[in-house]
């Protein structure tokens, strides 16, 4: 067994883990970025790549997603690998008059919150700027500054980029111990033996079981959703579209019941429409709570996202899809990521993201780094910490 030495071991290279590799390295920390399989191989390969602030609630969150957008825009600059990062806005749609007089006290709450570039749309506007929705909605509102982007291509990037600054990337590497030595920590993998000053547990739906090996309890549950991959077709929308009730299905809303079959409901079905480089698109989304390693797609799941997507966009009666797939997002009772120290020192916890993770990766890094650092952080921290569970 290889023996090696470091600053901070990052333990998970999805999206997550390397954004905190990345930046930490960046600020010049000696780092090893150790996941049991590829780059962006579990959930990281196997989600969309929203960065919204339109499916956030107004606040703290809109804010971390704002400044994560903005993080982005440098690391399309910065990093050596295109990771397709493009701000072509994004759309939620209203079905009925409830809808739109809800969407219009969010909407209020966005601007009042700082987000610019959002507004009100009449069902006029709605059709001129996608002919292809459902004519019978109700409106909808708009959001300049969101985008989307390749998720893998991201992790790829970023794991580049923290080799450009030295560090070390060690794949098919599953730890298996993590232990205080000292002042830091001796971690196993089947072919090293790793000393460590810091250790960053990013493992996502492993977090809570990379955790417990240092007496950590990191309370995340596995949550799936599925997405539907279309054949090449007609560009239906030209940028991200989801559904009011996505809002609902998302945070487990019981203000207001949405006009859906009891298996849309059961599994949160909602409209989430995201167009791809290849001339084709992603259609969501479902969530529901399951098993570690449930990453089988439903066929009644499946049916139950495209018909909701018929819904919205008539013409997709007549589209094929040609794949589907499903992964397992790490899931916390308050809905916020955890981006925090923890009681055993030197130990430190960024995970809980759920379908947020690629849109608060660039944040969480250097929110991460900064506490690495000891430097005061962009955000109060407390909403984020451990100790509030």
């Amino acid at each position: 067994m290889s023996k090696r030495q470091t600053e901070v071991a990052v333990i998970g290279a999805g999206v997550i883990g390397s954004a905190v590799a990345y930046y930490a390295a960046k600020a010049g920390f000696q780092v090893a970025l150790i996941d049991a399989g590829d780059s962006a191989q579990f959930t990281s390969s196997r989600c969309d790549g929203n960065v919204l602030v339109s499916d956030k609630m107004p606040g703290y969150d809109t804010s971390l997603t704002a400044r994560s957008q903005e993080l982005l825009d440098e690391l399309s600059d910065e990093l050596d690998y295109d990771f397709q990062w493009e701000r072509r806005g994004s759309m939620l749609v209203m079905e009925n008059e409830q809808e739109m007089e809800m969407g219009q006290k969010l909407c209020e709450d966005f601007k009042a919150n700082g987000i610019t570039g959002v507004h009100m749309m009449d069902p006029n506007e709605l059709a001129q700027r996608e002919p292809y929705l459902a004519r019978d909605l109700a409106g909808g509102m708009w959001f300049d500054g969101d985008g989307c982007l390749y998720p893998m291509g991201l992790c790829y990037g970023l794991a580049e980029g923290l080799k450009k600054y030295r560090g070390e990337l060690l794949l098919h590497q599953p730890v298996t111990m993590v232990k205080k030595s000292g002042k830091g920590f001796v971690l196993s993998t089947p072919d090293y033996e790793i000393w460590t000053e810091r250790v960053v547990n990013c493992a996502g739906i492993q977090s809570a079981r990379v955790g417990a090996m240092s007496g950590i309890e990191i309370p995340v549950k596995p949550r799936q959703g599925q997405i539907l991959v279309s054949e090449p077709t007609v560009q239906l929308a030209k940028q991200k579209v989801m559904e009011f009730g996505y809002m609902m299905a998302k945070f487990q809303s019981s203000d207001y019941v949405r006009p859906v079959t009891s298996l849309m409901e059961k599994y949160g079905v909602a409209l989430v429409y995201e167009p791809t480089g290849g001339n084709n698109f992603l259609l969501g989304s479902s969530r529901y709570f399951t098993d570690m390693d449930d990453v089988k797609v439903d066929i009644e799941v499946m049916k139950a996202i495209a018909l909701r997507g018929i819904r919205f966009f008539p013409a997709m009666a007549d589209v094929k899809v040609i794949r589907s797939y499903a992964g397992i997002r790490a899931y916390t009772p308050d809905h916020m990521p955890i981006i925090s120290d923890t009681v055993v020192d030197g130990y430190y916890v960024a995970t809980g993201h759920e379908g947020d993770g690629v849109g608060l990766s660039a944040i969480t890094g250097v929110l991460m780094t900064q506490l690495l650092s000891g430097e005061v952080t962009e955000f109060d921290m407390e909403p984020l910490r451990l100790s509030r569970f």
